[in-house]
Order: C-alpha cells, then sequence, then structure tokens
C-alpha cells in the first residue's frame, strides 16, 4: 500500500461517514432550527425543550434511511476487502 492508496481509503472512509451520518444531523438541524425560532417568538427560554423532539425526530429518521445507511456501509466494506483481496 502506497500513500495514494492510503489516502484514497481515508478519503473513502470520511466520506462514507459524511454520507451515512447526513440524515440524522439534518433532521436534528431542522428541527433545532424549529425549535429555536418557536422559542424565540413565545420567549420561552427552556433549555431541556429542545431533547426529547431532537432524539425522536432522529430516531425516526434513523429508521426510516437505516437501509440507506447500511447500503452505504456495505459498499465501503466491500470495496476495502476487495482492495485487501487485491493486495491494494
Amino acid at each position: 500500500m502506497n500513500e495514494a492508496d492510503a489516502l484514497d481509503l481515508v478519503q473513502n472512509a470520511i466520506w462514507t461517514v459524511i454520507i451515512a451520518s447526513g440524515p440524522a444531523v439534518a433532521a436534528a438541524m431542522l428541527v433545532g432550527v424549529v425549535i429555536a425560532l418557536f422559542q424565540a417568538v413565545t420567549q420561552i427560554q427552556e433549555m431541556t425543550l429542545t431533547f426529547i423532539p431532537k432524539i425522536v425526530v432522529i430516531l425516526v429518521a434513523m429508521t426510516l434511511t437505516a437501509p440507506f445507511i447500511g447500503g452505504q456501509i456495505y459498499a465501503f466494506t466491500e470495496q476495502v476487502y476487495g482492495r485487501i483481496e487485491s493486495g491494494f
């Protein structure tokens, strides 16, 4: 394995993590913005108000996008095993 192969492997791993975590992060960010706007409009400044909705939305997002996330991780794993098998 040379430096280019290692760099390509790390780049693909980081990209897989970004793609796999994207739906949960996007859902949490959207809920956070909505709750922040609600708090700004109503002047309710309760810090714990954001936790339960975010947790619920993240669990729902992870449940709905689990096949996509699993497919991304599976594709990356197949790529890594293929490289190991062929000797990089």
